[in-house]
């Protein structure tokens, strides 16, 4: 694909045109934000077809400069793919509206009425690597929130973007949606992001969504409020006390069900007291799905199984390898997870509920997981219909971010002629 060179004042204007469709979106009620989703909907899947077949010109070209098959898999659209992106949709048009819900209420001795209430941010920005789905996902929840969508993808995505944005913006502007209410930043070099992060006062939110390169750039070149997501450096700890039937189901789907994701396992930890008897089970049992194990001298005494050093511990694979290690007991668990983790998801596998407890309150990530997989880490696993992506830092917003995370909050305050 040729590169599409933009200017700041198109990004500018871009920007320009997503507030003034703010204005417009901020005051519909839910009736209204509903059927927009709705029609949204319907139309991508009347475009099945049309979806298909730019996504297939962004996956050839991808395969063809050599891009990674994590990335290939994250950019892959399939009709199936299509028609879920679509539910998820009417999934977010199924849930409740957060703006204008009361945050607090409470009436002062002089008698003014004072409520914080919810409100869109405005115009929200994502920035993100590959994956076309997030731009129905992105845009679904910012138009629930009340909030217009300035949507960059990635170059490599470039041809599903424009035609999911196409659609998404014709039968929304048919529904009684304002035409810019979703839109493509102008440009595909890197210079139009660069001009996005600084379009203070005409952006009032960024979110990055990919790999750590892309989250550092975002965060160290913005001028504009940033929610930063983050990378995905996950752990799964089986305890002393765990059911290993149940253990070697959780790290198996937590490491193979989908390795491209954030919420993927990359680092076993495995209680001595069962090192013995689990170990070789679920070193089988990975290998025997493609796992690479990189592991301590407990797991490396296994055939296939390749030393691992410091970087492995550090690592978001995003592939079929996973570190692993044997330690002592839940701390030194903890205190691996707490130097190595990216502050996404960890899980417990165990029967000790002192144990579970202990890790619970020590482990400090966005999510813990008890008994459960790691991939439940998602927004709409979690109920939010869709997610625009995962928090791991510790602002308002941490974790899966659904319609609340998009709102932020103002103070009405009503009075009887009161004065100070």
């Amino acid at each position: 694909m040729t590169e599409a060179v933009a200017t700041e004042q198109d990004v500018r204007d871009a920007a320009m045109r997503a507030g003034i469709a703010a204005t417009e979106l901020a005051p519909l009620s839910r009736a209204q934000k509903d059927a927009a989703l709705q029609a949204m909907a319907d139309a991508l899947d009347d475009a099945t077809d049309t979806v298909l077949a730019a996504n297939q010109r962004d996956v050839s070209a991808g395969r063809a400069a050599g891009l990674a098959d994590g990335l290939v898999d994250r950019l892959t659209l399939t009709a199936d793919r299509v028609a879920a992106i679509a539910q998820g949709l009417r999934d977010v048009a199924a849930l409740p509206d957060p703006v204008g819900e009361v945050l607090r209420g409470y009436t002062q001795p002089n008698g003014l009425e004072i409520r914080q209430i919810r409100v869109p941010f405005g115009v929200v920005a994502m920035i993100y690597e590959a994956r076309p789905n997030v731009t129905v996902d992105a845009a679904g929840l910012a138009i629930k929130s009340g909030n217009a969508a300035l949507l960059r993808g990635s170059a490599s995505a470039f041809e599903s973007n424009t035609a999911l944005v196409e659609v998404l913006a014709a039968a929304g502007e048919k529904a009684g949606l304002p035409r810019d209410a979703v839109q493509l930043v102008p440009g595909t070099d890197r210079a139009s992001v660069g001009y996005l992060l600084r379009a203070r006062g005409l952006v009032d939110l960024v979110i990055p969504r990919g790999g750590a390169g892309l989250i550092s750039y975002v965060v160290e070149n913005a001028t504009v409020p940033v929610i930063e997501t983050g990378v995905g450096n996950v752990h799964v700890y089986v305890d002393a006390s765990a059911d290993l039937d149940m253990a070697e189901r959780i790290v198996v789907n937590s490491k193979t069900s989908r390795v491209s994701v954030c919420n993927s396992a990359e680092t076993l930890l495995v209680h001595r007291a069962i090192a013995d008897e689990f170990l070789p089970r679920i070193t089988s049992a990975l290998q025997t799905r493609g796992v690479v194990l990189h592991g301590d001298d407990a797991f490396a005494a296994f055939d296939g199984v390749r030393p691992a050093t410091d970087e492995d511990w550090a690592t978001e694979y995003l592939s079929l390898d996973i570190a692993a290690r044997v330690v002592a007991d839940v701390d030194e668990a903890i205190a691996h997870i707490r130097r190595w983790s990216s502050g996404h998801t960890e899980a417990i596998v165990t029967r000790d509920l002192d144990a579970a407890r202990r890790f619970v309150a020590r482990v400090d990530s966005a999510a813990v997981m008890v008994n459960a997989s790691t991939r439940f880490t998602d927004g709409a696993e979690f109920g939010f219909g869709a997610e625009i992506g995962i928090s791991t830092q510790k602002m308002h917003a941490r974790g899966p971010m659904g319609l609340a995370e998009l709102t932020s909050s103002k103070w009405v305050v009503t009075g009887d002629g009161q004065i100070r």
